[in-house]
């Protein structure tokens, strides 16, 4: 090991405990710290001999801090709460799902031809003219087969219109 090497392992300790006090988290401290020695080893021909080692790893390491700040900030501010892609609470599935249940029930009740054209469409997500090529139908069929489907299960849950969701504002 040549002395410079052996000159920045000294300074490791010192390193460390200023790398700490900047970031007030021991993990982070010690990726900044071998960040800073990773490019000391590989720039060691840059240093100056006359100046000193330790305060030229400390400038290294507060580059290497004041650098990391902007992508800290960055995360930071995408792990807010604003930024989450989905719900903090979901409402509870149960209801949801004995809906579901009773509907694929009264699903099978109609007429198969009203059923296979309602799933293509409702629950496939397939355009008119899709669905009407996938059954081989005209589509006007296609659409007298979705309106008479709907009015069918429109019958089977008489007074349902849909379950409304609650409101999130305070009862007062």
């Amino acid at each position: 090991m040549d002395d410079v090497k052996w000159a920045i392992a000294r300074e490791i300790p010192h390193l460390r405990r200023y790398a700490r006090a900047l970031l007030r988290d021991a993990d982070a401290a010690d990726d900044l710290v071998q960040d800073c020695l990773e490019r000391a080893i590989k720039k060691r021909h840059l240093w100056r001999r006359r100046g000193s080692l330790r305060s030229w790893l400390f400038r290294i390491v507060y580059t290497q801090f004041l650098n990391g700040r902007a992508r800290r900030d960055k995360a930071q501010k995408t792990d807010s709460l604003d930024a989450l892609d989905r719900p903090i609470a979901l409402p509870a599935s149960q209801i949801d799902h004995a809906e579901a249940v009773e509907v694929l029930d009264q699903l099978l009740t109609i007429d198969e031809d009203q059923r296979a054209a309602l799933l293509l469409v409702a629950v496939e997500g397939m355009a008119y003219d899709e669905a009407a090529d996938a059954l081989g139908i005209p589509i006007g069929t296609l659409r007298s087969r979705l309106w008479r489907a709907r009015e069918a299960l429109k019958v089977a849950r008489p007074g349902r219109p849909g379950r409304r969701r609650p409101s999130l504002r305070a009862v007062k």
